[in-house]
């Protein structure tokens, strides 16, 4: 566990109204426009007409054997024990109330789940064979299995409108993905087993498939990692042999989710009829020394660092404890001035309404570290234009204090 460095500086946490767009609730990956400006938050089109394809390899790892069911290895019970498992995880995201995958019934706007039998059917590390298709594989060898990674997704966004990339149709926006792949590792150093198996004698080891595959499919969605340690986007695994959550049911399939998961996806995909989930809180996060970012350096013409950035805002149930959402903060961006602004504004949005609200900052200390939000904080500044900024480093140097501010 990384500890707090010898300087200590302190944060205020100032309450305000604010015009532009902060670092909005939970952490989305982005696309900086190919004609540049404000980074635009990655997503699906989705729409009835334009229904998102889904498919998995049924080629399955056997030597070594990576991956562990309850029914016999090579048999069709095998294949539709693994595809309940995907199917359930994606019905956990599906599941979850005040999302466009509920404003219209998600049957139309999500293409049944297929099956191909080739091993290599993700999308492989050159993009140039980026193949549009949007798969899940468990016998795919790739240079993205550092150590310690049991799983990841890979996936690739527009820059404009009109781009398009393999069998995927072209874009309608800038920051529009347009192609997902999952791959699970098969080199024998992890085992996973199906929900049916875990529990078993030879399922003793395995990570949960199921829990693996939800959190990998939240990146399909375009969400990041989350700093929260209940929610199922924290960057680890559970232990082998665990899982997350509660398993889906037909009364709940988003019973894997965490509060701070549906807030996530509510965010992303809202559901313009929601009633329920439309509240939010802004602010910035400052420093109580406004020496503490003497010597931080312009990010780019016009831009610097004037908030704490990278820290994570927690907005909590004060009547039950429960955390309901979060964000990494400490940027914002607006249309008079497109560029990224580090400045330390923050926005959770889509919280239920009829409910009391505590909020706290901390600093990324603990077992989620700065490293672990790379890609989602980097995109930010991902741009060669005139407008690029330069990405300041994550602000883990603070204690927390807290005032209050005018609107």
């Amino acid at each position: 566990m990384k500890r707090v460095m010898a300087l200590i500086t302190s944060a205020t946490f100032l309450f305000s109204m604010i015009a532009v767009m902060p670092a909005s609730g939970y952490l989305i990956q982005s696309t900086i426009p190919q004609t540049g400006g404000c980074p635009q938050l990655d997503r699906w089109n989705l729409s009835t007409s334009t229904p998102l394809n889904r498919r998995w390899s049924i080629s399955l790892p056997a030597n070594p054997s990576t991956l562990v069911t309850a029914a016999s290895a090579g048999t069709n019970a095998q294949l539709s024990e693994v595809e309940q498992a995907i199917s359930d995880s994606f019905g956990a995201w599906f599941g979850v109330t005040g999302t466009t995958f509920n404003a219209v019934s998600y049957t139309g706007m999500i293409a049944p789940l297929g099956r191909v039998s080739a091993a290599n059917s993700c999308s492989n590390d050159q993009e140039s064979n980026v193949d549009g298709l949007n798969t899940i594989c468990f016998n795919q060898p790739s240079m993205g299995f550092s150590t310690g990674v049991l799983a990841f997704t890979r996936i690739i966004t527009a820059n404009a409108a009109g781009v398009s990339v393999g069998s995927a149709p072209p874009s309608s926006f800038a920051g529009q993905i347009l192609d997902a792949d999952t791959l699970f590792r098969n080199d024998g150093q992890a085992t996973f087993a199906t929900p049916a198996a875990l529990g078993t004698s030879q399922g003793a080891g395995a990570y949960d498939l199921e829990s693996l595959l939800a959190h990998e499919i939240g990146h399909w969605f375009a969400l990041d990692h989350s700093a929260v340690w209940r929610a199922l986007m924290f960057p680890f695994a559970p232990p082998p042999g665990q899982f997350l959550g509660d398993r889906p049911t037909a009364q709940a399939p988003d019973g894997p989710l965490a509060d701070d998961d549906r807030a996530a996806i509510r965010f992303l995909y809202p559901d313009p009829n929601d009633s329920t989930n439309i509240g939010s809180i802004r602010g910035r996060v400052l420093p109580a020394n406004n020496f503490a970012l003497a010597g931080m350096p312009a990010t780019s013409a016009g831009a610097f660092v004037t908030g704490l950035f990278g820290a994570q805002v927690v907005a909590v149930d004060s009547d039950t404890g429960s955390v309901i959402a979060a964000t990494i903060g400490g940027w914002s961006c607006s249309p008079s001035n497109p560029v990224v602004q580090f400045d330390g504004s923050f926005d959770i949005e889509r919280l239920p309404l009829g409910r009391n609200y505590a909020i706290y900052v901390e600093p990324l200390v603990g077992l989620a570290v700065p490293d672990d939000f790379g890609i989602a904080l980097g995109d930010l500044c991902s741009s060669d234009g005139a407008d690029a900024c330069t990405l300041p480093p994550v602000n883990t140097n603070f204690n927390p204090q807290f005032r209050t501010g005018s609107p």
